[in-house]
């Protein structure tokens, strides 16, 4: 499932469960055909398309695509995206963060920064065990690790303050 904003304004969903390609829950059977790495022709409710990717940022889940010459900005959300969403943990690629906290009640596995260290947005930070699951947290921001208040073996509560940055 996919999360789509097309100019910034046109809201779509769009699922491919294994069924089918689905987009709002309508399913869709267009033929689509890829031409080269970047271009595809779709035909869809005897209608035809060209479309082709002018740009891709895989970080930022963004593109810009030309259709029959016409030029979409998208951006695209995962299923993760929108838990972080849900969460509030989104927002912080866009402020100064100062601390990770614990998202869930869980065990600390391994922790692989320490005081001092310069970590770049998306290192892994440490591997919290919750539910019989591995998490890998992973740094939201550019940062300088201040404190380190977790280590191998310590349960932790949601909500926990686990490290600080400067």
């Amino acid at each position: 499932m996919y999360k789509i904003k097309v100019n910034g304004k046109y809201d779509y969903e769009i699922d491919n469960n294994g069924k089918g390609l689905s987009i709002n829950n309508e399913p869709v059977n267009a033929d689509m055909r890829q031409i080269n790495a970047s271009s595809w022709h779709i035909i869809n409710k005897l209608q035809s398309y060209n479309a082709e990717v002018i740009s891709f940022n895989a970080a930022e889940k963004t593109a810009e695509i030309k259709v029959n010459n016409n030029i979409y900005t998208v951006s695209a959300k995962d299923q993760f995206d929108v838990l972080l969403d849900k969460l509030g943990l989104s927002s912080l690629n866009n402020a100064k963060v100062s601390e990770v906290k614990a998202p869930m009640p869980g065990l600390v596995l391994k922790v692989f920064v320490a005081v001092g260290d310069e970590v770049k947005k998306g290192d892994n930070l440490f591997i919290l065990e919750a539910m019989k699951m591995e998490n890998i947290i992973k740094a939201p921001a550019d940062v300088t690790v201040k404190t380190v208040k977790l280590k191998p073996g310590d349960k932790v509560e949601k909500g926990q303050v686990l490290l600080q940055f400067n």
